[in-house]
């Protein structure tokens, strides 16, 4: 199987100029804002519009929310104006089809997976959800969503229905991104912990050695094989 379009590459948890800008110039395609007090990621609003603005056009803004009001969710897009809503929380198929329809905006729906069973509701969620993102499901009294730096058996994923373009994160790092793409296939991946040096600090070189090596990783993936002649 080869892929038809590149590998789109998502930073997350992005809340310093410095690390926002190296994300940039190492040519991420999304970058994402936390909006979850209960994250050492977290920005508000006021401090996003300001990165935001660095962001203009040169990339997507993703703005992460779990189990938002709809309150909420208009502040974020009045003052932050992200182009994507991740939804992280337990929102149900219903609720995410109400905030695409509510806000105008595409949304990611995030899956925490840890075994075959987790992706039983991924044609519903997939009917409602523009992008499904595939995470591990956090340890066991986790005060917060997402895959506090841990992967998941990434074979899981090879039973999907070939057309699914998914997003792909959970403990992916520089150093195992190109073994998951091959494993898995996404159409996108996306790093958080795994570019930082201590919860929600990002380093610049580990941004830019991860989306070289996702890059990497995809023009082997999506080389024709190579002819092989008659002796």
């Amino acid at each position: 199987m080869h892929r038809a379009m590149a590998i789109v590459v998502k930073i997350c948890g992005l809340s310093e100029e410095k690390t926002l800008r190296a994300a940039l110039d190492a040519g991420a395609d999304l970058v994402g804002f936390v909006f979850h007090l209960a994250s050492p990621r977290n920005v508000g609003t006021a401090w996003a519009s300001k990165l935001r603005d660095i962001v203009g056009s040169r990339a997507g803004a993703v703005a992460l929310v779990v189990d938002a009001s709809d309150t909420d969710l208009a502040e974020i897009a009045e003052r932050v104006r992200p182009t994507q809503f991740q939804l992280h929380g337990r929102e149900t198929p219903e609720r995410v089809a109400e905030v695409k329809a509510r806000f105008g905006l595409p949304v990611i729906k995030s899956i925490a997976v840890r075994t075959h069973h987790d992706l039983e509701d991924v044609a519903a969620y997939r009917d409602a959800a523009d992008t499904i993102l595939f995470d591990a499901k956090p340890p066991v009294g986790a005060l917060r969503p997402g895959g506090h730096g841990v992967t998941f058996d990434w074979t899981l994923l090879s039973g999907l229905a070939p057309d699914l373009r998914f997003m792909l994160s959970g403990g992916l790092h520089p150093g195992n991104v190109a073994e998951a793409m091959a494993v898995a296939r996404p159409a996108a991946v996306d790093v958080s912990s795994g570019v930082e040096t201590a919860p929600g600090k990002k380093d610049e070189n580990l941004i830019a050695a991860f989306i070289t090596e996702a890059r990497l990783a995809d023009s082997r993936l999506s080389a024709p094989p190579a002819s092989v002649s008659a002796a």
